[in-house]
């Protein structure tokens, strides 16, 4: 079992080569967000509001709550586990946004808690690039189905 010190808060950056209200849309607006990272949503993202995201290709789902919203600035969710996740959308120009990813709050043994932050830094470094493919070159990777094609439930 490993003993930690600190807990670790995960960042994953990215540049994406568009206006910042295009950007942060893609994010709130699940008709955007379902071609990049989740294949449902109950709705858009609004502070204080509850919305459910389901990955159907594997089964799974989640009741994340919308802490706080300000637009085209930051998002910041709480997942059902207490894990805190923020989204901080900068803008560098008229056509570039540098998104930062920080999740928090991981809970559990040092070793889970070490596989949680790994796991979290390549899941959100895959939503980010295929964001980037989607929102720059109008191209849908599938990259999160693709990620872990065996643990797909049979249809």
């Amino acid at each position: 079992m490993t003993t930690l010190n600190h807990i670790p808060v995960v960042t994953t950056e990215m540049l994406i080569r568009k206006p910042v209200d295009e950007v942060f849309e893609a994010f709130i607006d699940p008709s955007i967000t379902t071609k990049f990272w989740f294949t449902k949503s109950s709705g858009r993202l609004e502070a204080g509001r509850h919305v459910r995201w389901d990955w159907e290709m594997y089964g799974v789902g989640d009741d994340v709550h919308v802490k706080e919203i300000e637009q085209n600035k930051r998002i910041r969710i709480q997942w059902s586990d207490n894990t805190q996740v923020e989204w901080i959308f900068t803008s560098r120009s008229d056509n570039d946004t540098f998104v930062t990813i920080t999740s928090s709050g991981f809970t559990g043994s040092g070793d889970d808690i070490v596989n949680r932050a790994i796991d979290e830094m390549g899941g959100y470094t895959i939503v980010l690039s295929g964001l980037k493919a989607l929102l720059e070159h109008n191209i849908v990777l599938n990259l999160v189905a693709d990620k872990a094609p065996d643990a797909q439930v049979k249809r």
